[in-house]
């Protein structure tokens, strides 16, 4: 029985190349292409023009020998001496030979053996002074030459032929003072991009380095860097995205801890309230005072049940502050769906629940949760402390169309808010007089209602009711702009 086979290792994924490198990557290579084709066109044109040169010399010279054939009575001669012949053809580095020939492939003068099978071929048909360069050999030895066709005064072939080491020479010469000078300038030009490249990313690298040295609790804003020559705008706006994120992350965090901090301290009273009454009426044998001490146990379960849905939609008030996506809503539809909701609850609370304006086909720029939470705090407020100390109750959702926007209003018969308390009622913790004398709500109500608003481009308002009674919360919504 054999052992079963060891899990492989996971691998591990290369890791990827620097910024540098990828940098100096695209730039050396267009650069290392360019001088590629570029020494290869000088290359290219330096062995035309060599060619060019030296071909133009021993054109010259089967020039030079075709002149000189002359007619000794019906024989065609060479009229050149040895020494003419030398000199004619001295060159101080290569060899040349020449050979004139007849049609036929007679020598008349020259080298025996010169003539090639494609001066053979290429003879036919040659016009009066023409000339045909080729490459040729003899006894091994590569050879350049030329061809010249003349007709007087008689039918010849001129031919001069010429050994290559010095035009090689120098064409290889050509090639190295073209291509040495500009490869030692990428060379260079490949340091001093390097050294450019590298000093224009340290501000990236320190970034890098001041953001790793942070503990997890840091969360001020990075220091600006350090000297003129390290500020790029591309540094300066990832540094300013990184504070950003900094600034978003540390007003979630500050809304977590007070968040917390708020549960803790107004839970507190409720949760004390509520031990003290089941204490208070377990200590009891009478059953009229257990009822008693339950019914406060009710009631404060209810406060410390509205204290945790307000706290919890402040929290959702601070998150949707950078997560909010507005929205085309309906606004009379989602209206009358939260109204609905609270018609059993009016009914036990005897009070009387009228809408108008909500089968307008109104649409407003809204977050629909915040929406609804918006008019739901409206309406609870108004079912809780909106009621007159005499006569039947009445509350009121109405929408209407006006020439800045569409408003959302809730009016209720109740005692109403005196003016110079209206502002101070939007912040948060602070009740009205009554609401203090009642020891009701937690001072929430009206700032979360105000804080939803905002985070959807709207404005609060608060005012008296018809005749001056009650109060009238409303929400101003900008226009829905065409299209």
């Amino acid at each position: 029985m054999t052992d079963a086979a060891a899990p492989l290792p996971p691998s591990v994924p290369p890791s990827p190349p620097s910024l540098r490198a990828r940098l100096l990557r695209n730039v050396l290579a267009p650069l290392l292409l360019t001088w590629l084709l570029g020494t290869a066109i000088i290359v290219g044109v330096a062995h035309y023009f060599t060619e060019r040169a030296f071909d133009r010399a021993i054109l010259s010279d089967a020039y030079l020998l075709a002149s000189r054939i002359k007619m000794q009575g019906r024989e065609a001669v060479l009229d050149l001496s040895p020494a003419d012949l030398n000199t004619v053809l001295y060159d101080q580095q290569e060899t040349q030979y020449f050979s004139i020939l007849y049609p036929n492939g007679r020598l008349l003068a020259g080298e025996p053996g010169l003539d090639h099978p494609a001066v053979n071929d290429d003879a036919g048909g040659e016009g009066e002074g023409e000339a045909h360069f080729m490459s040729m050999q003899r006894h091994g030895v590569p050879l350049r030459g030329v061809m010249l066709a003349r007709s007087t005064p008689v039918p010849l072939r001129i031919i001069v032929a010429q050994t290559t080491h010095s035009r090689q020479a120098l064409l290889n010469q050509l090639i190295v003072y073209a291509a040495l000078p500009q490869l030692v300038l990428l060379a260079v030009l490949a340091v001093w991009l390097q050294q450019g490249i590298r000093r224009d990313l340290a501000p990236l690298q320190a970034l890098q380095a001041s953001v790793e040295r942070r503990d997890a609790a840091d969360l001020t804003p990075l220091p600006p860097m350090a000297g003129e020559r390290a500020r790029t705008r591309e540094v300066d706006g990832l540094a300013g995205s990184v504070n950003r994120l900094l600034g978003r992350i540390d007003e979630g965090v500050r809304a977590q801890r007070e968040f917390a901090g708020t549960v803790a301290h107004e839970l507190r009273t409720p949760l004390a309230g509520l031990r003290a009454a089941a204490e208070y009426g377990l200590a009891q044998d009478d059953p009229a005072r257990w009822r008693e001490q339950l019914q406060a146990v009710l009631q404060g379960q209810l406060r410390a049940s509205r204290l945790v849905d307000q706290l919890l939609a402040l929290a959702l008030a601070d998150e949707a502050q950078n997560s909010r996506m507005l929205q085309p809503v309906a606004l009379g539809e989602l209206a009358r769906d939260v109204v609905l909701q609270f018609l059993a609850r009016a009914d036990r609370a005897g009070v009387e629940l009228g809408a108008s304006g909500l089968d307008a086909p109104l649409r407003v720029m809204a977050d629909p949760g915040l929406l609804e939470g918006l008019l739901s705090n409206l309406l609870d407020n108004a079912l809780r402390y909106g009621k007159p100390n005499e006569g039947r109750a009445t509350l009121s959702v109405d929408l209407s169309e006006e020439a800045d926007g569409v408003r959302l209003s809730v009016t209720d018969n109740g005692p109403g808010i005196e003016p110079g308390q209206r502002t101070a009622l939007l912040l948060r913790w602070k009740q009205g007089s009554d609401n203090q004398r009642l020891g009701l709500g937690a001072g929430l109500g009206l700032s979360i209602v105000d804080r939803y608003a905002q985070l959807m481009q709207a404005t609060l308002a608060l005012d008296s009711g018809p005749g001056g009674a009650g109060l009238r919360v409303s929400v101003l919504f900008p226009r829905l702009a065409a299209g």
